[in-house]
């Protein structure tokens, strides 16, 4: 009995396949609450709404905790379905610190934090807003999410040596700027480190213009990282707008291969 319940949960909760009617009322149920409680959390910050508001907003945190805890609960419960989580102990650990695990505890973990230990004022509003959160919980139930989840997961590697490069330029930049830049403008960039802001703003072509060369020699060498961020910080949007293809491509082929699978008149399968 029980585990004929524990296979009915993990069914709805987890393996839902876009035909199960209670699968996609339960991922569209949560769906609208996570979209929901971003919107509370994000109007609770504006005090004239707060003020007037204050006991449903804090009625609506608790329902909201106490529905994502029975569904965080469900899922560690019923993850031994999973043969990858098939283990009763060494299983529902994996899953438990398994990204989307994580993303389920963080999510009602800034409700309990507080009733556990003493926090002050600023540290208690900074764990609130983590309540934020709860957006990432929608990339259970969004293809596109996932997809581009993959998408990541392909091109860690180009992506890796993309930000090393990035990381390099950043260091070299700002060790050229302290050195041609320090003794004219001493608080501006006194350091290395305070000398990377400058550099973070001119090769993302933010440039804020708080801080600049004022020399000659600082001048030329502004337009030269200039230039070379640019080029160097597209490096990751065409890595990663390769991959979104590729990616598609896969699925796209995956698709046409489950389509040949089934007779296009009578619908069974071949």
């Amino acid at each position: 009995m029980l585990q004929s319940a524990k296979k009915a949960i993990h069914r709805v909760i987890e393996a839902s396949t876009g035909k199960d009617i209670r699968g996609n009322a339960f991922d569209l149920f949560l769906i609208i609450l996570i979209v929901l409680n971003v919107v509370a959390v994000t109007l609770e910050t504006v005090k004239s709404l707060h003020d007037v508001f204050c006991p449903f907003f804090r009625t609506f945190e608790i329902i909201s905790v106490i529905i994502f805890s029975i569904e965080y609960l469900l899922r560690l419960w019923s993850c031994t379905e999973t043969i990858k989580y098939k283990h009763p102990i060494k299983g529902r650990l994996l899953f438990a610190i398994s990204p989307m695990g994580l993303i389920d505890l963080f999510a009602i973990l800034p409700f309990y934090l507080p009733m556990v230990f003493i926090f002050d004022l600023r540290m208690l509003r900074a764990i609130r807003l983590l309540r934020i959160l709860r957006l990432l919980k929608i990339g259970r139930y969004s293809k596109s999410l996932r997809l581009l989840g993959d998408v990541f997961k392909s091109k860690k590697p180009d992506l890796a040596i993309a930000l090393l490069i990035l990381l390099l330029l950043l260091v070299f930049s700002s060790s050229i700027m302290y050195y041609v830049e320090h003794e004219t403008q001493p608080d501006n960039f006194s350091s290395i480190p305070y000398a990377m802001w400058w550099s973070v703003a001119t090769l993302t072509t933010v440039g804020y213009g708080d801080v600049f060369p004022t020399t000659i020699i600082g001048k030329l060498f502004g337009a030269i990282i200039s230039i070379l961020g640019i080029g160097f910080f597209a490096l990751p949007t065409g890595i990663l707008a390769s991959g979104l293809i590729e990616q598609i491509q896969k699925r796209d082929m995956k698709s046409n291969n489950d389509d040949k699978k089934y007779c296009p008149h009578c619908g069974n399968q071949l």
